[in-house]
């Protein structure tokens, strides 16, 4: 018994935000530091534009990086936000595990203090919502709700939960 699941950041909208913000930097580039005409009304110091260049470049790069693993086998639940967060929790620190829709949280991402603990989510609103014996809560979003569901059904059943 075990699920796995694999989701990153593919939503069509969001690259086509994420794109053009991409470009803006290069052609500020290209206008100012190779042809010599200021970029804008008030234009940036040239090593300025340089590093924001390097700072979108390196958030477009975070978004292409970023993914949400999930493993569920008998003995654990384990959930990997790339590369910021790595848990592993096994079902006998489980009070109650169970997929829910969990509506809109604010976005997607970490989201942080929401009725559920802490949610990561990719996209969507379904997630297996987990509560731990010592109060804490998390909330690991899917897009695979059926097959979750199912196996959470049976591991849960086997801890007794």
């Amino acid at each position: 018994m075990e699920f796995k699941e694999e989701q990153k950041f593919t939503q069509w909208w969001l690259w086509l935000i994420l794109i053009p913000i991409g470009i803006l930097p290069i052609i500020g580039i290209y206008k100012q530091i190779i042809i010599g005409e200021p970029f804008g009304d008030k234009p940036m110091s040239n090593i300025g534009l340089v590093v924001f260049a390097i700072f979108i470049f390196s958030l477009l790069g975070l978004f292409i990086l970023m993914k949400l693993k999930t493993t569920i086998d008998t003995d654990k639940i384990e959930m990997i936000f790339f590369p910021f967060v790595k848990k592993t929790t096994k079902w006998t620190e489980i009070k109650k595990a169970e997929v829910v829709n969990y509506g809109f949280v604010g976005g997607w991402g970490i989201r942080l203090w929401t009725k559920y603990g802490t949610v990561y989510n990719i996209k969507g609103n379904k997630g297996l919502a987990i509560e731990l014996l010592n109060g804490k809560k998390y909330l690991i979003g899917t897009q695979k709700e059926a097959e979750m569901n199912e196996i959470v059904k049976k591991a849960s059943g086997q801890q007794r939960l």
